[in-house]
């Protein structure tokens, strides 16, 4: 076994390595960018080495520093865990030539499956099954107009070197094709430095189901059962369990063996992913085909440790280092339902739009880290860190694993409640929304869930107006308390307290609240016996309060009983509840005197990016809901659409800049 290995990465997947090398007495090397000089993944290492800028390409994909960094700190392995150089068969070759052990599979494999159109043709030659498609060399743009007219819409284009969700288009009618097509090139070579393409027909109500695969290097290749990674958004995974709900012992040894015979085709060493589309008849009967085979370790990895009992990253370590795989086949079992959930920074409200910020508040639910726990955090951060708009939005993997699919989805259900991040716009309500929608609970699952569900997962809120202003009135009485109570001890001024007390009748105090762009009064009143009433809108009624012994707010308003976690930063009060959770502003009203909302005809970054392209000129009349522009941040490209009707008045960037979050992108003169 190796004494000293480098993780050539960062986030929750250097974390969990490291967590695993630890365990097995082997030493561990961090690497970092000048944005995570401070960040989780260095502290969770022995060691740790700077290797450049912030963006990926001054620094976790230049090999070569990382080649360095490994010889100098006598590292005799790299885990390059996902993303990044995982899939680079040119960083695979480098570290052999260094003397290095690549804990990966080797770069044959990893060329051989990178590319889609060359994969797919060998697994052809290999018994696997394929989707209808072109799979091509020549990349001719009327060609592939004319091969997926071919096909018949709806169509995938994907690129060829891709992976995560990038570089993919779904096509619905053949005059959108050419546009999808320059966008999925676009992302293709800013992502993977490669914009060539396939296109297939795209599989109607189609299921993502995948096999975990392992090799070593006597020979030997097991799959460790399925993941269904159904749900979706942006063609990225949300939610993911194992074992996939419906699958027959007769289709899963049938989809394993198929999975084994393509890593066979390559020779695989390692853990790797073979991702099959499933296509589901009116029968109910199932059909899969190939889709692609990742070269690595995959983000929920950890449904697959849960159902198993295993720990794949020291099968890794183990395999990488020259021993055999630790079981056979028939000695595999699964156990259990495991559902990982991927919190993300992100606005689902806002089509999924990547959010940067702190974590001014980070609490995560109870939870242990091995293997087959009932709750289990993956995680890369901690509060007080920054979300940046470097590197991919995931924030962290909460994984849980009950003996049934409803306890675990229960129990990931109670988990998110216990949940709380302030500071940034996150998707951990819309979560919850996903496992209380009638077809995720009765795992009626397909790609297109989301957009089905679309009624019941988007804009709702469980924590309406009236609990919200209560609590947000109740958490600033606490604090006004406390500020008195932290006062030095003696005479105060009477006349200075807000306690309600006055010589002659009814005292009301009024507070202004914004409760989702809506303008809400409320009304306190302060009764003789010490008691509260508080009105908000047509809701009135006694409300009665106290500071949970865990920092909360327990309260009693409109027959209801109420145990809350508020937070506030800023003007903004978080509410947390156990079915849901909201924010209400509160408004100081001299405090916001003179500001003024609204600058019409100005449309400006949603987040720092880089512009692609812009789809109008200065003079050009456009309609509401019009793309105008092509941002890309976070790895994935986002479209800016006129807000309303008018005339282009100015574009004030070029495509290539960067630009700073909130910049004025572009003028509208309204019409």
């Amino acid at each position: 076994m190796f004494k000293k290995i480098l993780i050539a990465n960062r986030g929750e997947i250097a974390c969990r390595v490291a967590a695993t090398a630890r365990r097995m007495g082997v030493k561990t090397v961090a690497v970092f960018s000048d944005a995570d000089a401070n960040a989780k993944h260095v502290a969770a290492c022995d060691e740790a080495v700077a290797i450049g800028g912030s963006a990926p390409k001054d620094s976790y994909l230049r090999w070569e520093r990382i080649i360095e960094a490994a010889r100098a700190t006598g590292a005799e392995a790299i885990h390059p865990g996902y993303g990044f150089l995982s899939e680079n068969e040119d960083f695979a070759n480098a570290c052999a030539a260094a003397g290095l052990v690549f804990i990966g599979p080797p770069a044959s494999a990893i060329l051989a499956m990178g590319l889609k159109a060359e994969s797919k043709q060998l697994m052809e030659k290999a018994g696997v099954p394929l989707v209808p498609g072109y799979h091509g060399a020549d990349q001719d743009p009327a060609l592939l107009q004319r091969e997926a007219d071919r096909m018949g819409y709806p169509v995938l284009i994907k690129a060829s070197a891709g992976g995560g969700g990038k570089g993919m288009r779904a096509v619905d009618k053949a005059e959108d094709f050419a546009a999808a097509l320059a966008s999925c090139k676009r992302e293709a070579i800013n992502s993977f430095g490669d914009d060539a393409v396939l296109v297939e027909k795209y599989v109607q109500r189609p299921r993502h189901i995948e096999i975990q695969v392992f090799g070593d290097t006597h020979g030997n290749v097991v799959y460790l059962f399925e993941r269904d990674c159904s749900v979706q958004r942006r063609h990225q995974k949300v939610l993911e369990e194992a074992p996939a709900p419906g699958m027959t012992p007769a289709m899963r040894q049938q989809m394993g063996e198929a999975a084994v015979a393509a890593a066979r085709a390559v020779h695989y060493v390692g853990a790797g992913t073979v991702e099959f589309i499933v296509e589901q008849k009116p029968n109910g009967e199932m059909q899969f085909f190939f889709m692609e085979m990742n070269t690595r370790l995959q983000v929920e990895h950890p449904v697959t440790e849960a159902i198993t009992g295993l720990d794949l990253v020291e099968w890794q370590l183990r395999v990488a280092s020259g021993q055999k795989l630790p079981l056979a086949q028939n000695e595999l079992r699964i156990h259990g339902h495991a559902i990982e959930a991927r919190i993300c920074a992100e606005n689902p409200d806002n089509q999924f739009l990547p959010a940067t910020g702190t974590l001014a508040v980070y609490r995560k639910p109870a939870c242990a880290s091995f293997e087959r726990a009932p709750v289990r955090v993956d995680d890369g951060v901690r509060e007080g860190d920054a979300i940046s708009p470097f590197y991919d939005s995931m924030v962290a993997k909460l994984i849980v694993h009950g003996n049934t699919r409803e306890e675990a989805l229960a129990r990931l259900d109670a988990a998110l409640a216990q949940t709380h991040i302030v500071g940034l716009a996150t998707n951990v309500q819309f979560l919850r929304h996903v496992l209380r929608s009638e077809s995720f609970a009765k795992a009626n699952l397909d790609t297109a869930l989301i957009p089905r569900e679309e009624a019941v997962l988007f804009h709702q809120e469980r924590v309406g107006l009236s609990l919200a202003a209560a609590a947000a009135v109740a958490h600033t009485l606490l604090n006004e308390e406390a500020a008195a109570a932290s006062q030095a001890a003696g005479w105060r001024d009477p006349w200075s307290q807000r306690d309600g007390w006055r010589n002659a009748g009814f005292n009301t105090r009024r507070f202004a609240f914004e409760f989702h762009g809506r303008a809400v009064a409320a009304e306190l009143g302060y009764l003789h016996d010490g008691a509260y009433h508080l009105r908000v809108d047509e809701f009135a009624g006694p409300l009665q309060f106290k500071k949970n012994p865990q920092g909360g707010v327990v309260l009693d308003y409109l027959d209801g009983h109420h145990t809350l976690q508020v937070d506030r930063l800023g003007d903004t009060l978080h509410v947390f509840a156990p079915h849901g959770a909201t924010q209400i502003e509160l408004i100081d009203l001299l405090a916001h005197a003179g500001e003024t909302h609204g600058e019409g005809g100005r449309l400006t970054a949603p987040m720092p990016g880089k512009m692609v392209s812009f789809a109008v000129q200065a003079g050009d009349t456009v309609k509401k809901g019009q793309p105008l522009a092509v941002m890309e941040a976070m790895k994935m490209e986002h479209t800016i659409a006129a807000p309303a009707d008018g005339v282009v008045a100015e574009l004030l960037f070029a495509p290539g800049d960067q630009v700073p979050e909130g910049a004025e992108l572009l003028k509208i003169q309204n019409t």
